[in-house]
């Protein structure tokens, strides 16, 4: 889901490819959790592992994996446990990611009210009643054309702003 909010990322797929390698004598394979391509076209290759729980035939095997990534230019990441806020709070918004909800009269209107940041709730009143407004709000921040922080918890006033231009 995280990848998938990610306005960097035009595409990706789990365990998309096998690696194999060979350690001395030993022979080795691993599916690496998931791929990700950039706008930008570069790729990055994603293990996602619990740092507490990599053991050491695990870490040999992200230890492969990024030196093959590093060989033909990609990126490598492992990546532990999601911060929790974050996750919760990215997922709300993924709830209305469904272009249904971008009502372009409405998405113009919100992108003018929150052109300065200003209170998630002084934004979507000043746009019309909230039980329409909010889920094109959720939709614009889902599609990354409005932003606000998504590491604490948020509400009514959390500070909502138009995203810059790319």
């Amino acid at each position: 889901m995280l990848l998938d909010f990610d306005q960097r990322v035009t595409g990706f797929a789990s365990q998309p490819m096998w690696l194999f390698s060979t350690a001395g004598r030993r022979r080795r394979s691993h599916a690496p959790d998931w791929f990700a391509r950039r706008a930008d076209g570069t790729g990055m290759v994603v293990d996602c592992r619990p740092l507490d729980r990599i053991k050491p035939r695990d870490a040999e095997a992200f230890a492969a994996t990024e030196r093959a990534c590093r060989a033909i230019g990609w990126e490598f990441r492992l990546l532990g446990a999601p911060d929790v806020v974050l996750l919760a709070n990215v997922r709300w918004p993924a709830g209305y990611r469904h272009p249904r909800h971008r009502v372009g009269p409405v998405a113009d209107r919100l992108l003018e009210s929150f052109s300065r940041a200003k209170a998630l709730r002084d934004g979507a009143e000043r746009v019309g009643d909230p039980i329409a407004v909010l889920p094109v709000v959720f939709h614009l921040l889902w599609s990354g054309r409005l932003v606000a922080d998504l590491s604490t918890l948020p509400g009514e006033y959390t500070l909502v702003s138009r995203a810059e231009a790319p």
